[in-house]
């Protein structure tokens, strides 16, 4: 159950960048909770929260099973940095989707200050804490591009 978690149902094993493909998973699942289930921004922060903790414990067992620190295959991370990335958006539209898209992963890979000194918090919770803060940013400027109607 870990591995499915920590693998977001298999997108971690994707031979070629992983952590895109989890965070296009977790923004196609926005989408569709959007659209369908009437999602509003603050529905993507409560999402993200309520998997977290689930989350750090996924994340935790398959870094221990594999003897690593940070899997390149644990991707559930990435899932909850995009839901927050979701929040940010004012409007929502597919305009704000891949902005959303786009900021999490420049955040998440040049991890600017906290972003990097997160990651070295014990087991999952360094995983996920710092896909959490590159989340966040990527929310902040989101909703301030949309403040200013940029999209």
């Amino acid at each position: 159950m870990a591995l499915a978690l920590a693998t977001w149902f298999g997108c971690g094993y994707s031979p070629k960048a992983p952590g895109t493909v989890g965070s296009a998973a977790a923004l196609a699942i926005g989408i569709v909770l959007h659209e369908y289930a009437g999602f509003a921004w603050w529905h993507f922060l409560v999402l993200a929260a309520t998997v977290f903790y689930p989350a750090v414990w996924a994340a935790g067992a398959a870094a221990k099973a594999h003897g690593t620190k940070d899997p390149q295959f644990v991707v559930i991370d990435e899932v909850i940095g995009q839901w927050i990335a979701l929040a940010g958006a004012r409007p929502f539209n597919w305009k704000s989707c891949l902005l959303a898209l786009a900021l999490f992963r420049l955040f998440d890979i040049f991890k600017p200050p906290p972003v990097r000194q997160l990651e070295a918090l014990p087991g999952g919770l360094g995983i996920n804490a710092d896909d959490v803060m590159a989340g966040v940013y990527a929310a902040l400027v989101l909703f301030a591009a949309g403040w200013f109607n940029l999209y």
